[in-house]
């Protein structure tokens, strides 16, 4: 099946229109048209159902929405994947989310190259959500997550246990910064401290409520290993006695795609992960 006519499905199924989805897709409307009708044929089915509001989808149409989708990300990562690398026999697609992309995703990475120079290694670095459902459709291989999804095939591997302290400016310690770590921390954060649920500032990535904190003042968690170098150089200090929250790190991949290289790069993992910190393996 030709891709465009999956990637038009969608854009109707994302504007609501066929006129909208053509202006999107920079073709005419009678293109996108053309190519619904085509697809219906192929599928034997109507799709969508048109009036002066706009299109909306038919049964079938949502059936085959998923479809559609699961269609253009693999074949997105296809002709990421394709042709490979010079020098380059196999190629793993990595991923995780933003706050772990250093020191572990990172670190993960350069032992990898070091190990399998002929091993073409791609990184992708974002949401929690969308790296599952990478995952989960065989975009990306493996991915470092704070909060797990599951479902059937998932495998599910808990690295390392993080901390979030309470840390504050040496010289000024307000106002309270909410780093916002995800449900987990929000739930227990807003059990310990519910006078500092609506704080004035609200950050949800923490290099960047890091950074706001030492050039600016304040309070707010932080992950002990990001914030130990300041404390030791006194830049910040602990707030005594106060509530700390776990943070684990989990890595997620499909067991039904388990190869040896992917098996040796865990095992590479593993390694790195014990070294920084985290449960023997």
């Amino acid at each position: 099946m030709d891709i465009d006519l999956a990637r038009t499905f969608l854009e109707i199924v994302r504007t609501g229109s066929f006129m909208a989805a053509a202006e999107r897709l920079h073709v005419t409307q009678t293109t996108v048209t053309a190519r619904v009708q085509n697809l219906e044929g192929q599928l034997g089915c109507r799709l969508f159902v048109r009036n002066r509001g706009g299109a909306r989808l038919t049964a079938n149409g949502e059936q085959f929405a998923a479809h559609a989708g699961q269609l253009v990300r693999t074949w997105d990562a296809a002709r990421r994947a394709l042709p490979l690398p010079e020098g380059a026999g196999q190629v793993l697609t990595l991923g995780g989310e933003i706050s772990l992309w250093n020191p572990l995703l990172q670190n993960w990475l350069l032992a990898l190259r070091r190990r399998y120079q002929d091993v073409a290694v791609r990184v992708e670095v974002g949401e929690r959500a969308s790296l599952h459902e990478k995952v989960e459709h065989g975009v990306v291989d493996a991915a470092l997550v704070h909060q797990p999804d599951y479902w059937p095939g998932m495998q599910v591997e808990q690295l390392m246990e993080e901390k979030l302290i309470l840390v504050r400016h040496r010289d000024n310690d307000g106002p309270y910064v909410y780093v916002d770590w995800g449900a987990d921390f929000r739930k227990q954060h807003d059990s310990a401290w519910p006078e500092r649920s609506r704080a004035s500032v609200n950050v949800d990535l923490g290099p960047l409520a890091l950074q706001y904190l030492l050039q600016q003042g304040g309070s707010g968690y932080f992950r002990t290993r990001v914030v130990q170098p300041h404390l030791e150089s006194g830049a910040l200090e602990r707030v005594d006695a106060a509530p700390e929250f776990s943070y684990p790190v989990y890595l997620v991949y499909s067991r039904n795609q388990v190869s040896p290289l992917m098996s040796a790069a865990i095992d590479i993992l593993r390694e790195v992960a014990a070294e920084q910190g985290g449960a023997p393996r």
